[in-house]
């Protein structure tokens, strides 16, 4: 592994490392923002309702969840090899023409044909965004490991790539939303080009070592990517990922671009306020990005992951509290800090506890599967309570749910000095005491 205390912006591979999340995020959030609205709005999008909607991410969310494991099976053995993302690139090059040749035609064809529709798409959407997500950031992080960068750092890029798109989704929504499947597509095509030409001479020499039948390898056995299944430790912090993470996509995908837009006179100038406000959380986001591992240093990783379960649960309930769009959108701005406190502290709490060697499965069964097995159960019935009883009332029992879960996680999450596995983490006050001990 390459030596701690280079330059990170003149580091090669975070550079690499962060151009291919920044062109990632920028292909999926350019339509995913509004994926929702296209679904359901009846005049720019296919008219559906909150149940049919959540029908549609309960398949998808069935299908990220079987992808995303094999993904992380997969990516382990590879260690830092880039083959898979390749694949999730080229699925994100084609995203333009899926969605305006095969995706919307069959949604709005009705009957078996619609029913074939959603399982063709729920694979390609979910094999090429919401599994490859995870993918891209279990590849961005294991490189950080490996090249000396914080990865935090670079998943920053991802976020800022993701505001950018978002200034500008709305504006195309209103226009056509082939619009943003299509620029999606040529985002693809840059993140493609990313990881196909851009090879950093470490990563080169990195993987020429890992190719040598003598040299000693990084990347685990099936038997013990396979035992990730019978840690028991691992299904506890599953269940509060079920709970908890799972309402980014059932609420902040399913529910709240809808909310948001009805409290404005028009759709049109609600797209255009939501695509702005979006734009503007995700670019706080990143920048978050770069503070909660200074967070993590002060107050540890168990901490900060709980710290994000009460960001979560105060900022759906007063979605239910408030409703003009003033204080909606006040209240939509602790989403900046809600996702790098799940995001960040997931991953150092799955290398702390566990071998490192597995951190790509279990970020992805541990953390995103948990979140896709949530979302699949509970994005359908969740869309009926909100079609039977409206905005209010399912905020409030989604942020009950998430109350819960905060105090069950309380009580499971291992603390920091517990069972460790892999890397240790020593807070900053730690440190100190132990430096003062010793010039002591």
């Amino acid at each position: 592994m390459a030596k701690r205390g280079a330059n990170t912006y003149r580091n090669p591979s975070y550079l690499e490392s962060s151009v291919g999340i920044f062109m990632f995020f920028c292909s999926w959030g350019i339509w995913w923002s509004f994926f929702s609205r296209w679904l359901t709005d009846p005049t720019k999008g296919l008219g559906m309702t909150s149940a049919q909607q959540g029908a549609i991410y309960s398949v998808n969310s069935l299908a990220t969840l079987i992808i995303m494991f094999v993904y992380g099976i997969i990516q382990d053995s590879l260690v830092i090899k880039r083959r898979l993302v390749i694949v999730v690139s080229v699925i994100a090059a084609c995203v333009g023409p899926f969605a305006q040749f095969v995706y919307a035609p069959m949604l709005t064809a009705g009957g078996t044909t619609k029913f074939i529709g959603v399982l063709i798409g729920s694979i390609v959407l979910s094999a090429g965004f919401m599994s490859g997500c995870s993918l891209v950031e279990a590849l961005t992080e294991r490189c950080s490991r490996f090249f000396n960068f914080k990865y935090g750092q670079s998943r920053a890029w991802g976020s800022f790539g993701y505001a950018l798109v978002a200034l500008i989704a709305g504006h195309l929504f209103n226009m056509n939303m082939m619009y943003n499947f299509w620029l999606g597509s040529a985002f693809g095509v840059g993140m493609l080009c990313v990881y196909v030409f851009w090879r950093p001479a470490a990563q080169r020499e990195e993987m020429k070592k890992d190719a040598d039948p003598n040299a000693p390898h990084s990347n685990p056995s099936v038997k013990e990517m396979v035992s990730v299944l019978g840690m028991g430790s691992l299904w506890a912090v599953v269940v509060f990922i079920f709970f908890t993470y799972t309402f980014y996509t059932v609420f902040d995908q399913q529910m709240f671009p809808n909310y948001y837009v009805s409290l404005f006179q028009t759709q049109a100038q609600g797209n255009d306020w939501y695509s702005t406000l979006n734009a503007v959380q995700v670019f706080c986001e990143s920048a978050m990005m770069g503070v909660v591992p200074v967070i993590m240093d002060h107050i540890g990783v168990r901490n900060s992951l709980l710290l994000g379960a009460v960001v979560m649960f105060l900022r759906i309930g007063l979605c239910g509290v408030f409703h003009d769009p003033v204080m909606i959108s006040v209240v939509k701005m602790f989403h900046a800090i809600e996702v790098p406190l799940f995001s960040l502290p997931i991953f150092r709490y799955f290398t702390l506890h566990y071998n490192t060697k597995l951190s790509a499965t279990l970020y992805m069964v541990g953390f995103h599967v948990a979140a896709s097995l949530g979302q699949t159960v509970m994005s359908t019935p969740l869309g009926l309570m909100h079609d039977k009883l409206g905005d209010r009332p399912t905020f409030f029992t989604i942020s009950g749910i998430v109350l819960v879960a905060l105090i069950y996680g309380f009580f499971i999450i291992k603390k920091d000095d517990q069972q460790v596995d892999g890397d240790p983490f020593i807070r900053i006050k730690d440190r100190k005491k132990a430096e003062a001990e010793v010039s002591a």
